[in-house]
């Protein structure tokens, strides 16, 4: 709760730049996409392609985002609206992400429990940090999103 009083409280102090929540971003995003990295490859289909590519996605355009603001070069007038589409979009593909994390991580659970191997469970547990990143994740985006809205709508 701390940590996400910090968060808000920094995004909601930075006015006229991004700089607060992508540091938080690039963590926790970061984080995901090394977690399920980490992760074997399972029998069934695998989404997890899908999972890698949100992940490496919203590092890489955040961290672009990230310097576009840090350089300064967010004067003009569409950016403040720029800013509140890539989030929303970060939001929904982050959600879907996740959702599609976790259902893995419960198939992977039910095999687990049937095999009953050590490595297994290290797996295992890999996949439910990586759910959780994932969705701490989701919502540092979605508290974003909202702070840039509110910014939009005062621009």
């Amino acid at each position: 709760m701390v940590f996400l009083y910090i968060v808000t409280t920094s995004n909601a102090s930075y006015h006229g730049t991004n700089g607060g929540g992508s540091c938080t971003m690039f963590v926790f995003g970061g984080l995901v996409w090394m977690l399920v990295a980490s992760a074997e490859l399972v029998v069934f289909p695998n989404p997890l392609g899908w999972v890698m590519f949100v992940s490496v996605f919203c590092f890489v355009v955040t961290t672009l985002w990230f310097f576009i603001f840090l350089c300064g070069a967010n004067q003009s007038g569409i950016w403040p609206s720029l800013d509140v589409g890539y989030h929303f979009v970060a939001v929904v593909f982050y959600l879907s992400a996740s959702v599609i994390l976790a259902y893995v991580t419960l198939l992977r659970a039910t095999i687990q429990s049937l095999q009953g191997t050590s490595d297994g469970l290290k797996i295992y547990r890999l996949d439910i940090a990586a759910v959780v990143m994932s969705y701490v994740a989701t919502l540092l985006y979605f508290i974003h999103a909202i702070f840039s809205a509110i910014r939009w709508k005062r621009s």
